[in-house]
């Protein structure tokens, strides 16, 4: 699907199917076996992302492009960073409001939209957890590029890594109707998104995650 087709998917996805279902999931709320590993996942891959950031970020403006419930939002404005967080979901940015310590509120502009919107400005940084990994490689490709021309550092992102397994779900995937499913993981390697991204931007491949059902590769892009 072409990027506006998918950018549509997704936003029905979480901002009507499955809101609920995110919001727990990203609570410590009691959830299933399979999800709790998703759960453990996720929080290793934000630690990991996280890490190639300056502990300290006052002064820095921050991208955090899909922000989804906020938890990724909540961790960079404790650093310290100005923090412009953009989900296609108004339902999740809601939830990521709520959420949001008091203390750290005046360090938060939250945008319900298209994280590669231009109006949201330059950045010193930006952070796209598992809100790329729905998009083929050529628009994947033009949604880093726009990012990394108006940022000054780094782009870190993860993609679901082209391996075997995720391969044969993928393609297993296309076989049936996708009704109120999640949009599909379109799986990525690091040397054909490199010649997607041409000489627009250089690809640093990063740590791969994998606990249960959920399997990410971080990567990050610099102009």
């Amino acid at each position: 699907m072409s990027y506006d087709r998918t950018l549509a998917s997704v936003e029905t996805y979480f901002d009507k199917t499955a809101t609920r279902t995110w919001e727990r999931l990203t609570s410590d709320a009691p959830v299933s076996k399979i999800r709790e590993t998703v759960r453990r996942g996720r929080d290793a891959m934000r630690a990991q992302m996280l890490s190639r950031l300056p502990d300290d970020l006052r002064g820095a403006r921050i991208l955090d492009a899909g922000c989804g419930a906020g938890q990724m939002t909540a961790e960079l404005a404790a650093r310290g960073a100005d923090v412009v967080a953009v989900d296609i979901s108004p339902s999740l940015v809601s939830i990521a409001q709520r959420r949001l310590p008091v203390d750290l509120a005046h360090r938060v502009d939250f945008r319900a939209g298209d994280m590669l919107c231009d109006t949201h400005g330059r950045f010193d940084h930006v952070i796209a957890m598992d809100s790329l990994i729905y998009y083929g490689r050529e628009d994947l490709a033009r949604a880093l590029g726009q990012l990394s021309a108006r940022t000054a550092g780094r782009v870190v992102f993860t993609v679901a890594p082209r391996t075997p397994l995720l391969m044969m779900m993928w393609r297993a995937g296309q076989l049936f109707p996708r009704s109120d499913r999640s949009p599909t993981m379109v799986p990525h390697a690091p040397a054909s998104l490199q010649k997607a991204l041409a000489n627009t931007a250089r690809l640093t491949p990063l740590g791969r995650i994998t606990s249960g059902f959920y399997i990410s590769q971080a990567m990050e892009v610099t102009a």
